[in-house]
């Protein structure tokens, strides 16, 4: 009982390091992002390019694909000019999972005093600036939490037991990466999770690559959710979401073997070969719908019409 605790206060510690984040980065730019989105997606090589830049600034595919399905109810955006910013956003939420890898442990305590200073001035940038550096010393603070946590449940029996069944069970270890993110609602804390264990080797990269894809599946929850009462439009964006994701997913599947062996041949560092396979996977993925952006969007009314 004491470790799921702890588990859980660490998912919600990241979670909430990931808000702030996200919402100083918001609060800067809301206004100039709404405008790119509608002026510049007509095509989906530039709905795409756009929604990379948003989606790496946000740190969060899921707030660009809320804000996507908010656009398209507000008769803003069309559905057809959401798929480039899908695509988009798959890739740009990489940028996250990368980010999380660097080393900055010498700076999380100057970041958090500086952040929570800023957030206490009554200035409107300023505060917005104090979100950021608070919450990035409260996401590399919470990996740390991963890693020894990770480290203190190595010897339990009954959990050592289920690490070693989803090494030999990929499936279950992608079914595991689609429930954990639907429950959290952020790849990036599953993937954050999932680095922990790997550094304390309780799970090969290879099975973490299956959560890794299972995560992929997972976030579509919030998107669909986002689009519960919304008009057509609006849930054709999430149904294409969906369909994207996991048709991604069953095409990288069969080859996660040789994705692991291209990201251990790219580093050492076995929390980094995650992040690596999983900017690979988004970015093969969205490179290949993209010339048939059109017809897939096509196909999506088709079959929810």
């Amino acid at each position: 009982m004491i470790y799921l605790l702890l588990f859980i206060v660490l998912i919600l510690l990241f979670i909430y390091g990931m808000t702030l984040l996200r919402t100083g980065l918001f609060n800067l730019s809301s206004q100039s992002l709404k405008g790119l989105l509608s002026k510049l997606t007509d095509k989906p090589w530039k709905g795409l390019i756009i929604s990379i830049l948003i989606t790496a600034l946000l740190q969060s595919s899921a707030a660009v694909m809320v804000l996507t399905i908010g656009l398209i109810s507000a008769r803003v955006l069309t559905f057809p000019q959401s798929i480039g910013i899908i695509l988009g956003t798959n890739i740009g939420t990489t940028f996250t999972t990368e980010f999380i890898t660097f080393d900055i442990n010498d700076y999380i305590l100057p970041l958090a005093i500086i952040g929570v200073l800023f957030m206490i001035i009554n200035k409107y940038q300023l505060r917005s600036i104090g979100f950021i550096l608070f919450g990035i010393s409260i996401v590399f603070t919470t990996m740390r939490g991963f890693k020894y946590f990770a480290g203190m449940i190595e010897h339990q029996t009954s959990l050592h037991a289920f690490f070693l069944q989803l090494a030999d069970r990929p499936i279950v270890a992608l079914l595991v990466g689609i429930i954990i993110t639907a429950l959290i609602q952020s790849s990036t804390a599953t993937i954050g999770i999932i680095m922990g264990f790997l550094e304390v080797g309780l799970l090969p990269v290879e099975i973490a690559i299956a959560i890794m894809l299972g995560s992929n599946i997972g976030t579509c929850i919030t998107s669909y959710l986002a689009s519960i009462g919304t008009e057509k439009s609006a849930k054709l964006c999430a149904y294409a979401h969906i369909w994207l994701n996991i048709g991604g997913v069953i095409l990288f599947y069969p080859f996660i073997d040789q994705l692991a062996a291209i990201v251990k041949n790219m580093t050492t560092d076995i929390d980094v070969q995650l992040a690596h396979a999983s900017l690979l996977f988004n970015v093969l993925s969205s490179l290949l719908v993209l010339p048939f952006a059109e017809r897939f969007g096509k196909f999506i009314v088709r079959i929810h019409s």
